[in-house]
This record gives C-alpha cells, sequence and structure tokens, in this order.
C-alpha cells in the first residue's frame, strides 16, 4: 500500500513540475535575452571606444575617452546628473563644505538654456539686478551652450574682488544685457521678519538652511501664539531651495496630519513619505504664500503641500520646476558622479518636476500707480521735510539730527512693512488684501 502513494506522490510531483517547466524556462529564456542584448550593447561600445582611439584626428588617450563618454552619458539621461572629474568634485567639496567666493545666484537648465532660478537676497547678482528666468548667454567670453550646471557654476565661482561678466537674455529687453559682477563671501540671512499693519506677520524665507524651521518657529511664537497677529504672508519669491527637511518641518508647522511630500525611486530605499504630526501646529492661522519663476526644489514643495492641504492660497506666478532628488556617488578616491535617484511627489501625487507649482491666483510682479491727490501729498511732505532741514543748518543742528532720523528708520524698515512697498510690489498687495480676507472669514465661523 506504500509503493502506490509514492508513485501517486511521483506523479503529482511531476504534474506540478510539468506545469511549472513553460513559466521558469520562459523567465530563464528572457534573462538569456537580456544578457545578450547587455553583452551586444557592450561589445558596440566597446567598438566605438577602439574606433576613435584609432582614427580620431587628434591624440587622445583611452582614458579621456572613456571620461567623455561618462560624462556623455550622464548629461544626456537629464540637466541634474553629470560626471564629477577630480577638479569638479573638489569644487563641489568646497562649496558645500566651506566658505567661496560667489555672485549669489542658483542656476539651472530650463529648456536647453542656462538660466537663472534666483538671485540670492543681498548677494552681488542681485545688487547687480540679476532677475529669475535670465538666461545666461555667456560666461566671460564663454558660450553656456552645451555647457552643464557644474562647469557654469566653477568659472562664476573664483576668488572675492575678482570681475566676471555675464551676457543674459532677457524677455522684457530686445538685445542681450551685460552685466559685470564683482565675486564676494557670500553671506545670507535665511528668514526675514516684519510686519504689515495690525493683522499680518510677513514671513520671508531666502533659502532653506539648517536652521530654517527654528527660525520660523520662533517668529510664529512671538506673533501668532500671542495674538499680535491674526494671518501669515510665506514669501518663497526666488527661493532656490534648499534642504528638505527644513522644508518639510516649515510644512509640519502649519499641517497636523497627512502627507507632506514623498519620495520614489528604483531603488526601494529611495521610496520614502514624510507625514506631519500634531505636535505644535498652527493649524488654524490663514496663510498666503507668495512664489514665482524663481521658487525652486524645497520652495515647491513648501507651497504646494499647502496648497494640497487647502492650508493656503497660492499667489503669483508659475515655479520654478525642479522636483528631482541628486546625491553624489563617489566611484573611486578621486572622481565621482552626481545621478538623479528619485523625484519628490505633492500629497495629491502630482510631480513638480519640469511642471512648477501652478498658483491659484495668478498676478504678474509690478507696482500700484497712486493718483495725484497722492503725488501732490508725497511732493508735499518731501518740501516739509526740505524746510526743516534748511531750519536745522540755521540753528547748527544738522548732523546730530540727520543721524538721529536716519537711525530710527532704518529700524522702522526693519520691523514693518510700509504702505510705499506694498503700493511698489503688486503680489505682496494682492497677498495681503487675500489675507484680509480670509482673516474676516475665519472669524466668521
Amino acid at each position: 500500500m506504500k509503493q502506490p502513494k509514492m508513485v501517486l506522490a511521483g506523479f503529482v510531483a511531476a504534474l506540478a513540475l510539468a506545469t511549472q517547466s513553460p513559466l521558469l524556462l520562459a523567465k530563464t529564456a528572457n534573462s538569456e535575452t537580456n544578457e545578450t542584448s547587455r553583452l551586444e550593447a557592450l561589445t558596440r561600445f566597446t567598438k566605438v571606444i577602439g574606433i576613435v582611439e584609432r582614427y580620431y584626428v587628434d591624440d587622445i588617450t583611452i582614458e579621456k575617452i572613456i571620461e567623455k563618454a561618462m560624462n556623455g552619458l550622464l548629461t544626456n539621461l537629464d540637466a541634474h546628473s553629470n560626471y564629477l572629474s577630480e577638479k569638479h568634485f573638489e569644487s563641489l567639496k568646497i562649496a558645500t563644505e566651506g566658505e567661496f567666493g560667489g555672485l549669489g545666484i542658483t542656476v539651472g537648465i530650463k529648456n536647453g538654456a542656462l538660466t537663472v532660478i534666483a538671485p540670492i537676497e543681498g548677494t552681488p547678482a542681485d545688487e547687480a539686478g540679476l532677475e529669475a528666468s535670465d538666461i545666461i548667454l555667456k560666461i566671460n567670453d564663454q558660450s553656456s551652450l552645451n555647457m552643464t550646471i557644474d562647469e557654469a557654476v566653477n568659472i562664476m565661482r573664483g576668488k572675492p574682488g575678482t570681475p566676471i561678466e555675464l551676457t543674459i537674455v532677457r524677455k522684457s529687453e530686445s538685445k542681450p544685457l551685460k552685466v559685470k559682477i564683482i565675486r564676494d563671501i557670500i553671506k545670507i540671512d535665511s528668514v526675514y521678519a516684519k510686519t504689515i499693519g495690525d493683522d499680518v506677520l510677513y514671513l520671508r524665507i531666502t533659502s532653506f538652511d539648517k536652521k530654517v524651521t527654528s527660525e520660523i518657529k520662533k517668529h510664529l511664537k512671538k506673533h501668532i501664539t500671542s495674538k499680535k497677529k491674526k494671518g501669515i504672508i510665506l514669501d518663497l519669491r526666488n527661493n532656490p531651495g534648499g534642504l528638505l527637511d527644513q522644508a518639510v518641518g516649515i510644512v509640519d508647522l502649519f499641517v497636523n496630519k497627512g502627507v507632506i511630500v514623498s519620495q520614489k525611486g528604483k531603488d526601494n530605499k529611495e521610496q520614502k513619505t514624510y507625514k506631519a504630526t500634531s505636535k505644535d501646529t498652527f493649524a488654524s492661522v490663514p496663510i498666503v504664500v507668495l512664489i514665482n519663476g524663481g521658487s525652486a526644489s524645497a520652495s515647491e514643495i513648501v507651497s504646494g503641500a499647502l496648497q494640497d492641504h487647502e492650508r493656503a492660497v497660492v499667489i503669483g506666478e508659475k515655479s520654478f520646476g525642479k522636483g528631482s532628488v541628486q546625491v553624489i556617488m563617489p566611484i573611486d578616491e578621486t572622481d565621482a558622479i552626481k545621478l538623479t535617484i528619485a523625484r519628490y511627489y505633492l500629497p495629491n501625487g502630482r510631480t513638480i518636476q519640469a511642471k512648477g507649482v501652478t498658483p491659484d491666483i495668478t498676478v504678474k510682479q509690478g507696482s500700484i500707480k497712486t493718483d495725484d491727490d497722492d503725488d501732490y501729498k508725497i511732493k508735499e511732505a518731501e518740501l516739509k521735510q526740505h524746510l526743516e532741514e534748511e531750519l536745522e543748518k540755521v540753528d547748527g543742528k544738522e548732523k546730530k539730527s540727520k543721524e538721529k532720523k536716519v537711525k530710527g528708520e532704518e529700524k522702522k524698515d526693519k520691523t514693518i512693512i510700509t504702505q510705499k512697498r506694498l503700493d511698489n510690489d503688486l503680489q505682496l498687495r494682492s497677498g495681503v488684501d487675500i489675507l484680509k480676507a480670509l482673516i474676516i472669514t475665519s472669524k466668521r465661523k
């Protein structure tokens, strides 16, 4: 009686094997086909290298051919991946670890052109008048066409006090402009806080460095918790981005649950989701976020996440569209590659990359013209000030009075945003008007 069981067991095993065999064979066949394709592709590549080494008009070493091939491979993947030779790798380490001279702009490749994402407030580039979306046509006498981001940055970076000339193309200008800039040590404040009237706290973030969340939280506790201010303007215009954890931290200050941003890549290790917590959250205060074409990366995560959670009204112009993750991977002691390994996705599942964040209300940058009566009042005020100064000259108190006056004005400018500033900034003025409407609405709920 034991033998039939064995035979039955043998039959079932054979049947199972026969059922699975075509699938196993198919997988094996596919694997072999893929391997054959890889070998054929590598063989073609090797042949091309051999032909170039043998017949190219100039002498070129095999090491140089391979370096050029790797550089071509990575730059053709996307605008942010590239090969870092020893020189470029060292420059990158200096930029991230040490102090260096530069212009104070963040650049990217947009539609194949080297484009200013944003000038950083208070830097040589900002003072020279560079604007977001300016296309850099030439750096000194060198064309930027076919130049990688890192190559461009390496040329623009240099010894503080040395000059550089950029030839730029700007939509509003009929011909290219030449802009001369003197390099300097780039030191910036990442957070500015001011007040607008009795109700509004204005928070300007210029870049997302490691202290941004703690600085913003400090201002919120001072002005919002104490009920001094009832609404927030979060200005992310011309903010090129920075640290992801700081962007997540800012959103977490205003959202008490749900996804803030997710990161998706081919490697399972790069699949990450960042969620909001309910701790220390300002979940009810009305918010308006200002963005423009110079808002990128972390700025787009913050504005897009607050928009998806319906926690803020986003005003301004469409953002830059930089939503990919790059890492530096050393390949030996001297060289490395910068490779895009993932993309960011906002809470509603939409991607930022090449699409950007579209504002809820589009407002172009501009100023508000005042009427003739206002012009007359300003002139009248200026005349009165002039007469007072002339009187002070007679009394011998001019110098002391002027110093006192200037100091008072500087202190005032650092703490409040004046009506004149609002009139010269249509996006900010629109944001304030909408925020005040939100404050009124929130009172009625």
